[in-house]
């Protein structure tokens, strides 16, 4: 924690003095460079590209290019900072034409991805760690097979009452079959699983007490079923941004390099 809040102050104060600094140099340098957006572009390119190779440094961690915490920072806060030069270059005015629109729609959509991921990254987690930590994503498949065939056991098996076979086939054999309610686990609601084990509990009265030591080990199927189907929603979303976040982010940095192209095809570039 007192890591975290140390590079969360140091990030803060350093995107806060190098914000103030390139707002200064705004209003003393955009009247008095006859090519003043050639610089504030080259500058906003050369940050973006430092951001994009975030990803290809996570993919070379064999390389001695400094630890994997040390950039995602310089992302974060760079992220940051890269708003406040788009801006700057745009001169703090919408933009105009189609290319142009495109171009900061593509931005936004970045920039507004990045922000969702850092969310996801910082609290996804830790909501993960409440609930009997992290599950291999990879491995969900096999364990919900795991437990559908433990369920279907327990309930269809013949020393069982008909009350609980036919209990299973209408409320609970589709639950334990698939993924359930992605976007209520995001939401941290308990309530379908809740429901579920008040059915169970309301059977109660209509068996035996055999019937209800299987009945409870059927309920405790169901607690650990919603309990996989709550971190494959968790971790699905992390995995997902990505595939928001990094298409146009590449997306972003092809229209930049034809803008670039266009620039200088139709001005002659800076003199």
């Amino acid at each position: 924690m007192k890591r975290f809040r140390r590079q969360f102050l140091t990030g803060l104060l350093l995107f806060l003095a190098a914000g103030t600094a390139a707002l200064l140099a705004h209003e003393t340098l955009r009247q008095q460079l006859p090519d003043y957006a050639f610089l504030t572009g080259w500058v906003l390119f050369g940050f973006m590209l430092l951001l994009t190779l975030f990803n290809a440094r996570k993919k070379l961690p064999f390389l001695p290019l400094g630890n994997a915490e040390t950039w995602l920072q310089i992302h974060i806060y760079g992220g940051f900072f890269t708003v406040v030069l788009f801006l700057i270059h745009l001169n703090f005015r919408p933009p105009r034409g189609g290319f142009e629109i495109t171009l900061a729609a593509l931005f936004a959509v970045v920039t507004v991805s990045g922000i969702a991921g850092l969310f996801l990254s910082r609290a996804l987690p830790q909501r993960l760690q409440t609930r009997g930590g992290e599950v291999l994503f990879e491995k969900i498949p096999m364990i919900r097979h795991g437990l559908k065939m433990q369920a279907e056991t327990l309930a269809l098996s013949a020393a069982n009452s008909p009350v609980i076979a036919d209990f299973y086939v209408r409320r609970l054999a589709d639950f334990f079959d698939g993924p359930h309610n992605f976007w209520l686990h995001l939401l941290e609601s308990r309530r379908p699983v809740n429901q579920r084990l008040a059915a169970l509990n309301e059977l109660r009265r209509h068996l035996s007490e055999a019937e209800g030591v299987t009945l409870d080990q059927l309920a405790q199927l169901v607690r650990q079923k919603d309990g996989l189907d709550y971190h494959r929603a968790l971790q699905s979303s992390l995995k997902l941004w990505l595939f928001v976040h990094l298409p146009f982010t590449y997306a972003l940095m092809l229209f930049t390099l034809f803008h670039i192209v266009l620039v200088f095809a139709f001005s002659g570039g800076a003199q």
